[in-house]
């Protein structure tokens, strides 16, 4: 397999185009209700109207893409799960029977799952598993990098490949969801490295570790952030990122570039989308974030990426469910947009 670097790969992203804002606006207005009436839903609607340059803006083919990969800072305790949790809710995505099928299910998106890089890998693969294996989970983040350059580049091409066939059978809104045993370590160095904001703030209970657990995750992290000399993207991923974020990255990049919707879920994924911006900061204009996760960190980075996200509703749990409880609303606006009669149409006078 060929590898191909995050720096060849020359992220061609162009940022919105404003020029109509105020046509987009009036149209709004003009709709039968008050002015700013639906409050974040018409924010929502402008920003697709912008995305999309139609008169008729609309959502396509969604879909959930669910990364998994396993950590090596996991055999410290940080996670109240083994890594070989990971694997089992990879087949618990591919039976149906996890939070995120479930969701998906009630809001008919469909779900792909991706094995970017498990540690304990599925054999025989089932066909309905996207095989995208980098390597048996990343190195320790506290005591080494995670990754090479190389594995950390060739991730980013794989989210990459993957995000350009879903886009070229006719996706116009990509979702993003993962499941990783230890990834909120990954997430808070990343944040940490980032942002230079101190590990402890970036650094949360994740699965539902205790005091002690947390006070030796903040430390591990801590040795992992202090190591990093160069803040560039590339490697601070290698340095401390995990295979899953990779390619979750390199997917939002690529979707980026094809001008259309990144739908961003919570703390993991919203790192994934950090350093997304910090390739190209025009990928940020195509970002949806879809809640606000209650993991210490997750707040610092909606404010990092000056995101207001659609839904609070205490949700922990990662795999794409706050992206998928957040479609409805995302049809809502298109819906509203499209279909809502004006006061002149429908003979209204104020």
């Amino acid at each position: 397999m060929t590898i191909h670097t995050a720096m060849t790969m020359n992220w061609q992203i162009s940022p919105l185009n404003r020029a109509n804002e105020a046509d987009i606006q009036a149209r709004i207005d003009q709709k039968t209700k008050p002015l700013g009436a639906l409050g974040q839903l018409e924010q929502l609607a402008m920003h697709i109207a912008l995305v999309q340059q139609k008169a008729r803006i609309s959502i396509e083919r969604p879909l959930m893409l669910v990364f998994a990969g396993d950590h090596g800072i996991a055999e410290e305790g940080v996670s109240i799960a083994p890594s070989s949790v990971t694997q089992q809710m990879v087949l618990n995505f591919l039976a149906g029977g996890a939070a995120i099928n479930c969701f998906c299910r009630t809001n008919h998106l469909p779900l792909k799952v991706i094995d970017a890089g498990i540690k304990y890998e599925i054999k025989p693969a089932p066909s309905a598993l996207i095989v995208q294996r980098i390597a048996a989970g990343t190195r320790n983040l506290a005591f080494e990098a995670a990754m090479t350059h190389a594995q950390a580049e060739q991730a980013l091409f794989l989210g990459k490949t993957i995000a350009e066939q879903e886009i070229a059978a006719g996706s116009n809104l990509l979702a993003f969801g993962e499941m990783g045993i230890a990834n909120s370590s990954s997430a808070a160095a990343i944040l940490a490295a980032l942002s230079g904001a101190p590990v402890a703030q970036c650094v949360g209970k994740g699965t539902g570790i205790n005091d002690e657990q947390l006070a030796k995750k903040i430390a591990l992290v801590s040795q992992g952030v202090a190591r990093i000399a160069d803040k560039s993207p590339l490697n601070v991923l290698a340095e401390v990122g995990g295979f899953e974020i990779a390619q979750i990255c390199g997917a939002m990049l690529a979707t980026a570039q094809a001008q259309k919707l990144i739908l961003v879920d919570g703390f993991i994924v919203s790192a994934a989308a950090l350093l997304a911006v910090h390739f190209n900061p025009n990928a940020r204009d195509y970002m949806i974030f879809a809640h606000k996760s209650e993991e210490a960190g997750h707040q610092l980075l909606l404010q990092l990426l000056n995101a207001q996200p659609l839904l609070d509703l205490g949700l922990r749990l990662g795999e794409g469910t706050g992206a998928a409880l957040a479609l409805p609303l995302i049809q809502a606006a298109t819906s509203f947009y499209n279909q809502m009669a004006t006061f002149e149409s429908a003979g209204v006078t104020v």
